[in-house]
């Protein structure tokens, strides 16, 4: 045999494996590390102290202080991340409703003034009122301004848009 060897000879498929499966762990522990550390911090309901003392016993003891608190604090800690994704969500819904919608539909309105007469928060004719405003796109009742009747002149602008005037 040559004094030359191969690698496969001095690394067998099994170490590789091992090698592959403790590198594995130590990311998946440093993941669990740090969302621990992120929950220590986001727990409202966890005083500066209480705080504090996970965080010295995460530092101190890792193994043990991170597995200890979530045995402890495990089921609030998913909780927790549920309600920030819950937050999350709400808050990118309604931005899209913000940028796409542009405002309130007529319906959410009607919507609204249906849930204060309900409460008596207002008469039925403030609502009959308000109802008839929101369906007028805002003109109040009564109010309504004549328009003089005038031949309506076809558009003929053009729109960088195909399709579009």
């Amino acid at each position: 045999m040559s004094a030359q060897m191969n690698l496969a000879y001095d690394y067998p498929l099994l170490s590789a494996f091992w090698t592959m499966l403790w590198f594995f762990l130590w990311i998946m522990w440093f993941v669990l590390l740090f969302r621990v550390v992120v929950d220590i911090f986001r727990d409202d309901d966890m005083g500066g102290w209480a705080k504090a003392g996970w965080l010295v016993f995460c530092i101190v003891l890792p193994f043990l202080g991170v597995f200890v608190y979530v045995i402890a604090r495990g089921k609030s800690m998913g909780q927790r991340e549920i309600a920030q994704a819950q937050k999350q969500q709400e808050a990118f819904n309604s931005y899209i409703r913000e940028t796409a919608g542009g405002g309130t539909s007529h319906v959410d309105e009607l919507a609204r003034l249906s849930e204060l007469r309900t409460r008596g928060d207002i008469s039925d004719e403030e609502f009959a009122r308000a109802k008839q405003m929101i369906l007028s796109d805002g003109v109040p009742a009564g109010r309504a301004t004549s328009v003089t009747s005038t031949p309506e002149t076809p558009d003929t602008s053009v729109s960088s848009t195909p399709g579009r005037r």
